[in-house]
């Protein structure tokens, strides 16, 4: 059996390894190289495939809470959504969370996952107390930003390639509703869009949808979500029934026009300029959750997610020339995000600076990885960043001049033997 990613490209071969407790997972450790943990495959490129595959999702289980804290400790193959399901009804959620819950607790740290609110939370390493790894060599040793602190800072973003994640301590937040007030803006252009965003930067939650394949004054016209927690004590959540995409689209289906067609009638569905919607927690955080499979949409040949962030004092032009380069090329998306980040913290290779950041799914398709490599050129000129979750081609010239901690990092993982027994396609391809 081989394990693939959730973009399905690249397809590879792999020998996926099973443990039951640490004992046998120490005795895999000590015997292999090329070793990479692997939790609920939702990292979009090639970041947890290597030859051998750690299996980490079936230790999953919750181990503490402690209620006066809001500290709860789990172990690594737990998911966001396992979370949400026991601890919503009883008025917590997630500090930090991504555009998933389909994630593990150990995938979460691994990517340093962030959200909506990272102009006001940071990355999901800020609510993270302490957690234990398997070294090299077999030890399982505790970190957190006081104790081991440099395996803390290399280990948070550092995708998986400092050891194996067993569990974890993290801060939940106080809710008192399953429901978020949300105000949606309607833009007609990129100034606009960033005007909307600055008006709205107090909202504790925040993102847009773009048009990535407007032309002309039209670009960057977006539909821009802000809200915050109801506080009408209403905390029923529970797992809803979803619709599942049964196969793989044939790859002609989502092309040009039909991107085209998607996007006017979603931008096109909101009338005002400024409207209000009451919204549960997984329409706001979660939306393509409600898609099984989601990912066949783009056919067999697999997808990619593209996402990059600039320095917020250049952003506005810097993301006006990505967009039009997408919009030039015809091979936009029907999901393309824009974030607004705070500041950056410590992490070696934590990917959020303070700006904005713009991702958006690919197909993988005849001159896809020509169009990626102008927008590195475009990045790279306006001092930016590509995030390694969702890289699937960024080369190592591109990738490390973007983290200025890169050496560190490497340096880090040399010192500790770390380099040859956790590794990746991505580690290998991009030189960490």
């Amino acid at each position: 059996m081989s394990l693939n990613s959730w973009g399905m490209y690249p397809q590879v071969e792999n020998n996926v390894l099973k443990f039951s407790d640490k004992k046998i997972l120490e005795n895999i450790v000590k015997k292999s190289n090329n070793l990479i943990a692997y939790g609920n495959g939702r990292s979009y490129g090639d970041s947890a495939l290597a030859k051998n595959i750690i299996e980490v999702k079936p230790h999953n289980y919750f181990v503490d809470f402690e209620e006066n804290k809001g500290l709860l400790t789990v172990q690594a193959g737990v998911l966001l959504s396992e979370i949400l399901e026991s601890f919503v009804p009883r008025g917590w959620f997630l500090k930090v969370t991504p555009g998933t819950k389909l994630i593990t607790i150990g995938g979460a740290i691994a990517s340093d996952v962030h959200g909506k609110n990272h102009h006001v939370e940071g990355c999901f390493s800020e609510c993270v107390e302490s957690f234990t790894i398997m070294l090299g060599d077999g030890s399982v040793v505790s970190c957190s930003r006081e104790e081991n602190r440099e395996l803390f800072l290399a280990t948070c973003g550092g995708m998986g390639l400092t050891g194996v994640i067993l569990d974890a301590k993290i801060y939940l937040k106080k809710i008192n509703s399953k429901y978020i007030e949300q105000t949606t803006i309607k833009t007609k252009n990129l100034r606009e869009t960033f005007d909307a965003f600055e008006e709205y930067s107090t909202s504790p939650y925040s993102v847009a949808w773009i048009d990535c394949l407007a032309k002309g004054e039209e670009i960057g016209k977006c539909l821009l979500m802000v809200g915050d927690f109801k506080d009408d004590g209403d905390l029923s959540y529970r797992r809803k029934g979803k619709i599942s995409i049964p196969f793989n689209f044939p790859s002609f289906a989502l092309n040009n026009l039909s991107v085209r067609a998607f996007n006017w009638l979603y931008y096109g569905k909101v009338g005002k300029r400024v409207s209000r919607q009451k919204v549960d927690i997984d329409t706001f955080f979660y939306p393509l959750d409600a898609i099984g499979n989601w990912n066949r949409i783009y056919g067999k040949g697999g997808f990619t997610q593209y996402q990059c962030i600039l320095p917020k004092e250049i952003s506005y032009e810097g993301l006006k020339e990505i967009l039009r380069t997408i919009s030039d090329s015809g091979k936009g998306s029907f999901l393309a995000v824009l974030k607004l980040y705070g500041k950056e913290n410590e992490n070696y290779l934590s990917f959020p600076i303070e700006g904005y950041s713009l991702a958006l799914d690919f197909k993988i398709e005849k001159g896809l990885f020509e169009l990626l490599d102008e927008l590195d050129k475009i990045v790279l000129k306006y001092k930016g960043r590509i995030y390694l979750t969702k890289d699937v081609s960024v080369s190592k010239e591109t990738f490390e001049q973007g983290y200025p901690d890169i050496e560190k990092f490497r340096a880090y993982r040399k010192e500790n033997n770390m380099s040859e027994k956790f590794e990746s396609l991505q580690s290998k391809r991009v030189g960490i």
